[in-house]
């Protein structure tokens, strides 16, 4: 009987975590995103902030991962922790959602954000960004942010098969903000915030894991699931690394981790097949049904354990 009883405490939780809550979109993790997806196995060769302010800091670094799937509202919650320099370095973050995508950059995709993007990819001579075997990126998401006062920018592109894909400047909010971007053109909603304040985690010399994933601030996003191309029952794969003010400078702040070693530099010639391990990491969108059934099972057991007990 005290193992059917802890097995319905964790199912009610798990049911409840799955269907009913939702992080606040504000750059500090909540409860809700639980353990790290991947944590941080790289110093910053980016500067480690050590201002402690919500808005402006004086490095980069990405710490850990955390995901949330609210299947019943269809958002995927993303937590990056960590700092992005108040100095226009970008934010570069790539799913890879379903068939088709790119694998390697094309020089010919949306140049939203200056042709930021596009500065990544080919430009004629057959380079590109190339992502791990099996990583075919289909959309991207890019943040930025810097200014007086401080402000953050967000773009995003569907990134077709072959080139030409649609592109929108999302818009701009603030600091630990609810994460609604205005000025822009944002059809899905896409919500996203940071909070800068971090000042542990990884540093200049060594990335302490234990260090990394108690990290709570950092950049934080709601994306609906057709933002992205999202479907139920299905694993997706997320990329996200830190880049120069130009999207010219990859640095060594990349989730997955590179398992240590300097900057990457010019992202035209960065290859992530040739780095050992995973530049990306996976997260299960399961199907509303089995959450239906999960809830349904549970209803019957506490209903049966109700009656044992009364």
């Amino acid at each position: 009987m005290r193992m059917m009883k802890w097995n319905l405490l964790g199912a009610t939780a798990l049911l409840t975590s799955v269907v009913l809550a939702q992080p606040t979109i504000d750059g500090t993790r909540d409860a809700e995103y639980g353990a790290p997806v991947v944590v941080q196995n790289t110093y910053t060769g980016f500067g480690d902030s050590n201002l402690g302010q919500v808005d402006y800091a004086n490095g980069s670094e990405l710490n850990a991962a955390y995901v949330y799937v609210d299947m019943a509202n269809s958002i995927l919650y993303l937590m990056l922790t960590g700092n992005l320099e108040s100095n226009f370095n970008k934010l570069e973050i790539f799913f890879d959602t379903g068939a088709g995508g790119q694998n390697r950059l094309r020089g010919d995709n949306s140049g939203v954000d200056f042709g930021g993007l596009n500065r990544m990819g080919d430009d004629g001579s057959g380079n590109g960004l190339t992502f791990d075997a099996g990583f075919e990126a289909d959309y991207w998401i890019g943040i930025t942010g810097g200014g007086a006062p401080y402000a953050l920018y967000a773009n995003w592109v569907q990134l077709a098969t072959f080139g030409g894909g649609p592109g929108d400047y999302l818009g701009t909010t603030g600091a630990a903000s609810n994460g609604v971007l205005s000025g822009g053109n944002n059809p899905f909603g896409i919500r996203v915030t940071i909070n800068n304040s971090n000042t542990g985690g990884v540093t200049s010399s060594a990335a302490d894991p234990a260090a990394a994933a108690a990290v709570a601030t950092g950049i934080e996003l709601a994306i609906p699931f057709a933002a992205i191309g999202i479907t139920p029952n299905t694993t997706i794969k997320i990329a996200a690394f830190i880049n120069g003010s130009g999207h010219d400078f990859v640095s060594n702040q990349v989730l997955g981790g590179i398992g240590g070693g300097g900057n990457l530099g010019e992202p035209r010639n960065v290859n992530f097949a040739n780095i050992p391990g995973d530049q990306y990491f996976t997260v299960f969108v399961p199907e509303p049904a089995s959450l239906l059934a999960l809830g349904a099972g549970l209803a019957g057991l506490m209903g049966l354990r109700r009656r044992r007990t009364a």
